[in-house]
């Protein structure tokens, strides 16, 4: 709860509680290292790799979009998934 209100301080406290996918990603996109270790003791990073697999777009910046994948789901051949985008129709 501290870090939702920290981090996503445009939302409220009950918003934070029905969407926590996407507070756990932006303490993985804006946390500290504090902040990501204790998400990591606490949730586990099982979880954290279900979030980055699930991240909807706009939730991660390219850089930690890597950073994650490559901490949490390295790949043999070194492949980072697209980062998730937005798509207008025509």
């Amino acid at each position: 709860a501290s870090m939702a209100a920290r981090l996503i301080w445009w939302e409220s406290a009950d918003w934070a509680q029905r969407h926590p996918d996407r507070v756990i990603a932006q303490v993985m996109e804006l946390g500290s290292f504090e902040d990501v270790q204790r998400l990591r003791e606490e949730l586990g990073d099982q979880r954290l790799r279900q979030v980055l697999t699930e991240a909807q777009a706009g939730w991660f910046s390219p850089r930690s979009w890597n950073y994650w994948h490559r901490k949490l789901m390295p790949q043999p051949d070194g492949v980072v998934p697209t980062l998730p985008s937005r798509r207008f129709a025509e």
